[in-house]
């Protein structure tokens, strides 16, 4: 091997040191980007894919480290309005969370919708004859007269309680929970038995069930909604890539329906997302790009 020569040594000291600053100006820069906090409800199944895939697109294509907090929706809400929260991914607009919006628009900014098309109502099995709400009184036998809820508190149980004295319903709201009435709802599915439930979309139920929304005439449910992406005002300097990235995430029809359907069949939140983000790079690219 050849001797190196002083002008060799100065170089390459000076290609070491160079690269030595840049990989500590590098490191420096990943550890000053703030962990960022953003709120979901852990009963949604929508709202734990959907923040679990931003999660980690963030933390993965942005080098932000993200802290996922589950509370309930108008803990949601208040904690993005005071900067408890950095952001969330599950407001529900414009009716089921418009109390909240008129409360804390003024302290929150809307940076667009990440699921179109959402909606809530009463869903039974495609098998069933009835397409309208109008259709149970006459079809009471056959569901037992029931309705299998969630939550009592939820926005759709209390919008089914306004559609049982609308439609003038003999009929039995039975409140429960988002698993116990999907569990119900595939019991009588295996039987072949006719069951109405309260529901909603985006759901992983969709995905496994053949399912429709009976029609709803006298819009008790209000029509289509969206869920946006809504966060603190200060994200927009906290982390900027982060708010463009928000900004474009979108889900286009039934993407969302598999990561619900792996968390529910047992799948670790962050593993789902992982291997959703791994098959669709492109799609995710789309969200990235000019955001790093």
């Amino acid at each position: 091997m050849k001797p190196v020569g002083k002008l060799s040594k100065l170089l390459l000291t000076g290609a070491l040191s160079a690269l030595l600053t840049l990989g500590v100006s590098s490191a420096f820069a990943d550890a000053a980007k703030p962990t960022l906090k953003i709120g979901y409800v852990e009963g949604w199944d929508d709202s734990v894919a959907t923040s679990n895939v931003a999660a980690r697109v963030i933390e993965k294509r942005l080098g932000y480290q993200v802290q996922l907090v589950p509370v309930a929706a108008g803990i949601m809400w208040q904690g993005v309005a005071r900067g408890d929260l950095d952001a969330t991914l599950s407001a529900w607009l414009p009716v089921t969370h418009g109390a909240y919006w008129d409360q804390y628009k003024t302290k929150v900014v809307d940076l667009g919708a990440n699921f179109n098309d959402a909606k809530i109502g009463l869903i039974v099995p495609t098998y069933t004859s009835a397409k309208s709400i109008d259709d149970l009184n006459a079809q009471k036998s056959a569901f037992e007269g029931r309705i299998v809820g969630i939550d009592a508190g939820a926005g759709v149980m209390r919008k089914t309680g306004d559609a049982i004295k609308a439609y003038g319903l003999d009929y039995t709201l039975m409140p429960s929970s988002g698993s116990a009435m999907t569990a119900e709802l595939a019991r009588d599915i295996h039987a072949n038995k006719p069951v109405i439930v309260t529901g909603w979309a985006p759901h992983w139920m969709f995905a496994k069930f053949k399912l429709r929304f009976l029609d709803d005439p006298k819009k008790v449910f209000g029509g289509s909604e969206h869920v946006d992406s809504v966060a603190n005002p200060t994200l927009e300097t906290k982390a900027k890539p982060v708010a463009e990235f928000l900004k474009k995430f979108q889900w286009k029809p039934g993407e969302i329906d598999s990561v619900m359907l792996a968390i529910q069949s047992g799948e670790k939140p962050d593993a789902a997302a992982d291997a959703w983000i791994a098959a669709h790079g492109d799609r995710v690219n789309t969200w990235v790009d000019g955001a790093q």
